[in-house]
């Protein structure tokens, strides 16, 4: 009995050496997320468009300049199936904040993200995003900062723009380049302020052009400044992507200040009668990282 005893103990002993020396199976890997992310791109080459979306010249009593952007933001981002999809029946990607701390209801400014060219604005799991095919995007341009070269009292000088395009915006202050201008105020689509040599001033642009290809089937609120570009090939969301899906919205900036030109020299010269009358981006493409 004793000796049967002792024979199952070295057989357990020996199973149990075994088992113990046996590696354990890695843990499977974790699956990565995909993204769709999005940036901006500034080309001043990009087509000239007006706001339906067609190929516009300067009219010949006014001026234009590529200026050079430095940062921009936008409160809304969709992607629409196609030409018939009416705003907000896409899939709508982002809404910026909202208040009505000025009145009516604007943008909330001081929560906008403001970035420069190639920087990562959005960025969006690939499983929020309905399945499907997207041929269009719409961006509702918000705010652009911005250099401009300009003239006064004989001396060629270069000042920094904020423009606010957006709807409405409540803007409690804002820094243009090194100066801040403070207004607890709303402001329309069109505002604007100017710093040069220490010294701000503000307007408000009479008009900004939206450029729509699809205005004939699928038109923006009145005021906005939803731009709207196609996908080329078409954007295709299966729900299964293992890798980010990178598009980068390049924005015409193609002669986009544009400007009353007083004595038809080319010459931004706001002292000498020359005033703006359109600050809004020339066309929207969105590209595809390959």
């Amino acid at each position: 009995m004793r000796l049967l005893t002792l024979a199952s103990t070295l057989f357990l002993g020996s199973i149990f050496a075994l088992t113990s020396c046996k590696k354990k199976d890695p843990p499977p890997p974790i699956e990565k997320e995909a993204f769709v992310i999005f940036n901006f791109k500034f080309d001043s080459t990009q087509v000239r468009l007006d706001n339906l979306g067609q190929p516009s010249t300067i009219p010949t009593n006014h001026s234009g300049q590529s200026p050079h952007f430095n940062k921009i933001s936008a409160h809304y981002v969709e992607l629409a199936p196609n030409q018939h999809t009416q705003v907000g029946d896409g899939a709508v990607l982002y809404h910026a904040p909202e208040t009505n701390a000025g009145g009516a209801t604007a943008i909330d400014f001081d929560q906008a993200k403001l970035v420069a060219e190639g920087e990562t604005f959005l960025k969006i799991p690939v499983s929020a995003i309905t399945p499907g095919n997207y041929d269009w995007l719409r961006v509702s341009l918000s705010y652009q900062n911005y250099d401009i070269k300009y003239r006064a009292s004989g001396l060629d000088l270069t000042g920094t723009i904020a423009s606010f395009v957006g709807y409405n915006n409540y803007i409690s202050d804002y820094t243009i380049h090194q100066e801040s201008v403070t207004l607890n105020a709303n402001k329309l689509q069109g505002y604007w302020g100017f710093e040069t040599i220490g010294t701000t001033y503000d307007g408000q642009a009479p008009g900004t052009t939206v450029p729509n290809p699809l205005a004939g089937t699928s038109p923006i609120p009145a005021g906005s400044c939803l731009v709207t570009g196609q996908f080329s090939p078409a954007l295709q969301i299966t729900g299964t992507e293992k890798n980010d899906i990178v598009i980068t919205i390049s924005l015409s900036t193609n002669k986009s200040f544009e400007w009353l030109d007083d004595n038809q020299n080319g010459i931004y010269e706001p002292l000498d009668g020359d005033t703006v009358v359109d600050m809004g981006l020339r066309g929207l493409i969105p590209i595809l990282s390959p």
